[in-house]
């Protein structure tokens, strides 16, 4: 019987620009091209694009799911040139300038990748079992139900030391996920759970942020480092550095350094990897298995196909000379430069390369706690946090997102309450 699923996408003689991936780089690709004589394909396994550096706050209850997701639909509603097919691409025949995915093979003129990344477990095979990443709106979903349903059973254990490890949160990795993770599950601690289970008690409650390096925030400036520092361990958040997670069997963590700490929670912040798809020769493939690409985007040995974001690895430029930082920026950027040399390739022009402007970077400790560093001003506390709201409010899409988030941030400052501390799933179900 013949396969009655294909992509449906009829060849109307344009150029034809197939984007995989929908995150911040694939979007600024569609919309550079939005206006042109092409054919526009995105596709993703997932119908939305999700706003990942709020992703910690979903899973600490302060927001709502869809408040930070938007469907690309919506998003590219009325582009006829636009059209977006929910599969998995599986493989890259670059020689027949054809993908195929889980719904049939499509050609191409131009590809562009833009997969993103993946949590990177470096090898530790029972941390990646027992561990919960946060990467995807299904991570954050399913990282609020543990949180909230093991508080929901240690209110039932007599034994003080397995209540403990129902109530003990371990985070790794202390970059900006790591650090802002800590102080919403702290925060939670202080303001939340003593409401919520008055006869339980928190004070044997206790969250650790472990990273491997001498510092936290290490692709930030010294002070930010030790700003966020002084913030956590205000409020009471044990910061372990120099310490690296050597095994996890989902009672127990054991690191390079002896020390063993007890947790049911084990939340995997330290560490991305690139997310390529099958099929490109292996001298495209770099460290961290992220795509090697050329001043311009494109794939090494490849004229016609493109990468950016996380997945991407540009060697060459003199001050990233170990390639572009894993962040929404360098995607964003990058995403827009490659939309404006596809229209530069279809005009037979010279193409424009690539040159990151980092604007900066901050990161968000907790209420009236944030860090910020700008290319020449920086500055943390009360004065930092609000540019960090402002900054995340106006990069989200969508007004009504906007104004929900918003509405959140506004009533959980005045309440200090969380309204979403809600467990979707129960075990029995199949889903944690």
């Amino acid at each position: 019987m013949p396969n009655l699923i294909t992509t449906r996408i009829a060849d109307l003689g344009k150029p034809r620009v197939i984007v995989i991936g929908g995150g911040f780089g694939g979007l600024e690709v569609v919309k550079g091209l939005q206006k042109t004589q092409t054919q526009i394909v995105l596709f993703d396994k997932y119908n939305h694009h999700t706003f990942q550096p709020l992703l910690y706050q979903v899973a600490t209850s302060g927001l709502e799911t869809s408040s930070i997701v938007f469907p690309f639909r919506k998003h590219f509603s009325g582009n006829t040139n636009f059209h977006f097919r929910l599969a998995e691409v599986q493989s890259i025949d670059a020689e027949k300038n054809c993908i195929a995915t889980s719904i049939g093979t499509i050609k191409y003129d131009y590809l562009v990748l833009a997969t993103g990344a993946e949590t990177n477990f470096y090898g530790l095979k029972d941390v990646e079992q027992h561990g919960y990443p946060m990467k995807t709106i299904i991570d954050s979903i399913k990282l609020r139900n543990i949180i909230i349903r093991n508080v929901e059973t240690a209110l039932l254990i007599e034994d003080k030391e397995l209540m403990n490890s129902y109530l003990d949160v371990v985070i790794v990795g202390g970059g900006p996920t790591g650090v802002e993770l800590a102080g919403a599950v702290a925060e939670l601690k202080k303001y939340v759970f003593p409401k919520d289970y008055p006869e339980l008690e928190l004070g044997h409650m206790d969250i650790h942020l472990i990273e491997a390096t001498p510092r936290l925030l290490n692709g930030m400036s010294d002070i930010a480092g030790r700003k966020s520092l002084e913030y956590l361990q205000e409020m009471g958040v044990k910061v372990h550095l120099n310490c690296a997670v050597k095994s996890y069997d989902g009672h127990q963590v054991v690191f390079n350094t002896g020390e063993k700490l007890i947790s049911k929670t084990l939340i995997w912040a330290a560490g991305v990897k690139g997310n390529p798809v099958d099929g490109l020769n292996a001298e495209s493939l770099g460290k961290a298995s992220r795509i090697k690409v050329d001043e311009f985007n494109r794939v090494k040995g490849y004229n016609n196909i493109f990468a950016i974001g996380d997945v991407a690895l540009m060697e060459g430029d003199p001050l990233y000379p170990n390639g572009h930082p894993m962040m929404a920026p360098p995607a964003m950027q990058q995403g827009k430069l490659v939309a404006k040399n596809i229209k530069r390739l279809m005009n037979n022009q010279s193409l424009k390369a690539f040159r990151y402007k980092n604007k900066g970077a901050m990161a968000t400790i907790g209420r009236n706690k944030a860090v910020v560093d700008l290319k020449t001003l920086k500055f943390q506390g009360f004065f930092a946090w609000l540019v960090w709201m402002f900054v995340h409010l106006i990069s989200i899409i969508g007004f009504k997102n906007k104004f929900f988030v918003f509405m959140n941030w506004l009533l959980s400052y005045f309440s200090y309450d969380k309204s979403n501390r809600l467990i979707i799933a129960r075990p029995k179900d199949g889903v944690q």
